[in-house]
């Protein structure tokens, strides 16, 4: 792995991607600790001391910087939803439609204007919700419009600089920009994990007994947690695929025998990352429009209760119970909608029936058609149901006086990023005629 690291370093074009791509890890950092101008920093550490349900999952995905209320406090969280806005409109407008599948090049840059564009009104809609519903807890020095427009100015350009650097590092550094941001965002949290299981086991009295076995079982958990995780990412069904003789020009080429790859969890983490957007989408709008929504009661209550569940203990096991259940439906849902979206059955049965080849045992066409979306669909079950089950596994263990706070969606976001930096630093260096960290 080290030999792997050090050819990474020598090789020019990929040392000049990672240390680009830590030199915009760094000016994300930095970013989150710069606190929108108007606001009071005495009353924000009173105000901000305990972030709780979608100000805490914002936070987690933002590395403390909504807490901070930085000018990245609500993170990349717009482009995520404008994102699945984009993809869900695609499915059912047929422009849309036509230009993600048949656009090419242009089409996805048409897509990814679009995206941004979006974006943008959302970033504003939510930056307004946000100074309505902290208005009244006196962290702005007032609350006239000279100061909203400030504060709303600085947390839409705080996402555009985001948007930017995920852009930049998707295409100049190592990995997805996006997904990077949030990777980032969430270890950084990780110091302050392993101080609270520090206290757990070193009280004021000494060595807790308790605090010590508890940590412990938290330590394995994560770690076989971690391992599912990699096991379920890694693991993947090959087709086997048959190549008859053929001439090319005045040269007859051989057989060829070779596999499709398909993995268990084509779709990655991005899934999980859009199910929990979609979840607490609701939470922020209705937030937007009715102050204080936590502590009254009524329809609207019940909404914002059940879709803060995913990242508050505090609503009760019910809406909890129901959170995870739907939480369950739209990490499948978004699972399938990914994989079919990145690997089409017909269009790949129909490249190799033109290159000349076939699947031992099954006819060229159609069945192979059937074949392989009958094979996409077991696995996608399979790995979907899996990857569900991880995300709300710790929810549920709220309720039995295990708060693992860096658990569950928070381990599947970041195993998954690193190994799709990983595949990616990889491919870059088999490319120089290079061993990647799997091959040593």
């Amino acid at each position: 792995m080290f030999k792997t690291i050090k050819n990474a370093f020598k090789t020019p074009d990929v040392r000049k991607r990672i240390l680009y791509t830590l030199l915009l890890i760094v000016i994300f950092r930095l970013g989150c600790y710069i606190t929108v101008p108007g606001v009071n920093s005495i009353a924000l550490n009173d105000a901000m001391s305990s972030t709780n349900g979608v100000a805490g999952l914002i936070d987690m995905i933002s590395g403390g910087a909504f807490s901070r209320f930085s000018v990245f406090a609500m993170s990349i969280s717009p482009y995520i939803t404008a994102s699945i806005v984009i993809q869900l409109l695609a499915m059912i407008i047929p422009s849309l439609e036509r230009l993600t599948k048949e656009g090419g090049e242009e089409g996805r840059k048409k897509i990814n204007r679009y995206t941004k564009i979006l974006t943008l009104i959302l970033a504003l809609v939510e930056a307004i919700g946000v100074f309505v519903s902290y208005k009244s807890s006196g962290i702005f020095v007032n609350t006239q419009f000279s100061t909203a427009a400030l504060v709303v100015i600085s947390l839409v350009a705080g996402t555009s600089i985001l948007m930017w650097l995920g852009d930049e590092i998707t295409s100049k550094g190592i990995g997805n920009g996006i997904s990077m941001i949030i990777f980032i965002g969430i270890i950084s949290g990780l110091p302050s994990f392993v101080t609270t299981l520090w206290k757990l086991m070193i009280t004021s009295s000494g060595l807790s007994t308790t605090g010590l076995l508890i940590s412990i079982g938290i330590l394995i958990g994560a770690i076989v947690l971690v391992a599912g995780v990699i096991f379920i990412q890694q693991a993947e069904r090959r087709i086997p695929v048959q190549y008859s003789k053929k001439v090319v020009g005045r040269k007859m080429v051989g057989a060829q025998n070779t596999h499709i790859p398909l993995k268990l969890a084509m779709a990655g983490v991005m899934p999980i990352i859009f199910a929990s957007s979609f979840l607490t989408f609701p939470a922020m709008i209705i937030q937007i429009f009715v102050s204080d929504i936590a502590s009254k009661t009524g329809f609207l209550s019940v909404i914002y209760k059940f879709s803060i569940a995913t990242s508050s203990s505090s609503v009760g096991i019910g809406y909890t119970i129901v959170n995870a259940l739907v939480y369950l439906v739209l990490i499948m849902a978004f699972t399938f909608f990914y994989t079919y979206a990145t690997f089409n059955p017909a269009e790949v049965s129909n490249n190799i029936k033109k290159n000349g080849g076939f699947i031992p045992g099954i006819r060229a066409g159609k069945p192979t058609t059937d074949y392989l979306s009958s094979i996409i669909a077991k696995l996608t079950w399979f790995g979907g149901f899996f990857l569900a089950v991880i995300a709300i596994l710790p929810m549920l263990l709220r309720f039995t006086g295990l708060n693992i706070a860096f658990g569950g969606t928070s381990i599947l976001i970041v195993v998954g990023v690193a190994l799709e930096t990983v595949q990616q630093l990889e491919s870059q260096l088999v490319m120089r005629h290079y061993k990647g960290f799997l091959d040593n």
